[in-house]
């Protein structure tokens, strides 16, 4: 029993976890779904879902944030989508030769993202960041790897993840040959360029983050990249479709060499992209002079209900206005959610971040620090209330009324949060251990 009066049980949920960690190393098969990542116990398995719902094996039914680490943007089993992603599975979803539909994807694509001169799909994210690094590595004759270090994820791949906590297997010199930059710094970047003169392939970073970028950032950035010869590459996993149909660089008009896709390009369907200049892409195929470029070569990269899946969500995003209501929802939830921390007086404390097609809270301690017990406590009060939300990213199938009931569920999770801080000690209200980074050396 928990200090607000509210059993929370799940107890299909969590022999279920047990299952799961039995048989899949982390019990899940993205380290930022996994159960370390909740209140202890309080990791719901999901059954099935729909629209802005998801069910848990347990019967209970919450409103969900974040869905697929932000890849289902139009909701859950949308039903323009999945009736295309049917039509293909009776036509076969691979064959020993390409299909017409990849012709068409890529034709969908390349309107939908009009900076971009050509495009190749893959499944994953990694797939096609590694991919852009190698690309630029080949095209440059550099050995280096510029990452913006304020960014939280790249790739799956040793020159990213050498960089962080999680590092065992990789080796050093792989991991040396990845530098780092800070976002909207200009003068550090091109400090970083001048130390590495000629050693530095490429420039990689989200186009934005949960700040917009200071005014002539990116563009700056071009012409800093152009002046010492390096590829920019933007990876707009995230900020693709969420902050406009064309991507950030549609958005702010600074065109990369390079740029990834992926996450709400498929609705929660496997599929990512690489896009860019003809004269770069190129070099990946068969119609230009130069050494070969291993660029992309995925036995899945086609498959035709993921590509039809793609055409359907850029055809709704166009024909719905769906960024601009993502925007909408997004700013109704943000609105809420100050309001109510406000109200109960922990305003400084529980902090909504970010575009409002892309939120996400941060829990501050009584010190104004960020605080691993504090969002445990946090996150235990939002299940109790039937809220899944590890970020407050939304999707176009929210309603109102769903944003309404997260609001007061926020509001009761704040009560608890005040009574906390007046304590100074919010752990009679974690429930158990509090949830964990996801990168970090130890478990």
């Amino acid at each position: 029993m928990d200090h607000s009066g509210e059993e929370i049980r799940l107890p299909r949920s969590r022999q279920a976890n047990e299952r799961l960690h039995a048989l899949i190393p982390g019990g899940a098969h993205t380290y930022a779904k996994g159960d370390d990542q909740y209140p202890e116990d309080l990791a719901p398995v999901i059954s099935h879902g729909r629209g802005a719902h998801v069910w848990d094996v347990d019967g209970n039914r919450y409103i969900e944030y974040g869905s697929g680490l932000r890849s289902v943007s139009l909701g859950h089993a949308h039903p323009r989508v999945t009736e295309a992603a049917r039509r293909e599975l009776d036509r076969g979803s691979n064959f020993v030769r390409p299909s017409l539909l990849e012709a068409e994807a890529a034709e969908r694509f390349l309107a939908t993202v009009p900076t971009a001169e050509m495009v190749k799909f893959a499944k994953n994210g990694s797939d096609v960041t590694t991919a852009a690094v190698r690309l630029a590595r080949a095209a440059t004759g550099r050995p280096r790897v510029a990452l913006c270090g304020d960014h939280p994820f790249f790739s799956v791949d040793d020159w990213f993840i050498g960089t962080t906590p999680m590092s065992a297997g990789i080796p050093a010199a792989i991991t040396e040959l990845t530098v780092s930059f800070p976002y909207g710094d200009l003068a550090a970047t091109e400090e970083l360029l001048l130390r590495y003169e000629n050693e530095i392939a490429c420039l990689i970073l989200e186009p934005a983050g949960h700040a917009e970028p200071p005014p002539g950032y990116l563009g700056a950035l071009r012409e800093l990249a152009d002046r010492h010869g390096c590829v920019l590459i933007f990876d707009e996993m995230i900020t693709g479709f969420r902050w406009s149909e064309a991507g950030a660089q549609g958005l702010y008009g600074v065109v990369p060499d390079l740029s990834t896709f992926g996450k709400a390009l498929g609705n929660g369907f496997a599929v990512s992209a690489l896009a860019g200049r003809r004269e770069l892409m190129e070099r990946g195929g068969l119609r230009h002079s130069g050494d070969r470029v291993f660029l992309l070569s995925t036995t899945h990269g086609a498959e035709t209900h993921s590509l039809a899946a793609a055409m359907a969500v850029q055809t709704t995003y166009v024909e719905e206005g769906v960024t601009a209501l993502l925007h909408v929802l997004g700013e109704r939830l943000a609105a809420g959610v100050r309001a109510a921390a406000d109200g109960m007086g922990v305003g400084e404390h529980v902090v909504v971040r970010g575009r409002a097609s892309n939120l996400v809270f941060a829990t501050l301690d009584e010190n104004g620090r960020p605080s691993q017990e504090y969002r445990t406590l946090f996150l235990r009060r939002l299940l109790a209330g039937g809220v899944l939300a590890p970020s407050f990213v939304v999707s176009s199938a929210l309603g109102e009324d769903d944003i309404d009931r997260t609001v007061d569920v926020v509001a009761q999770a704040c009560a608890v949060y005040r009574k906390a801080l007046d304590g100074a000690d919010p752990t009679p209200w974690m429930g158990g251990r509090a949830v964990k980074p996801v990168f970090r050396r130890l478990v």
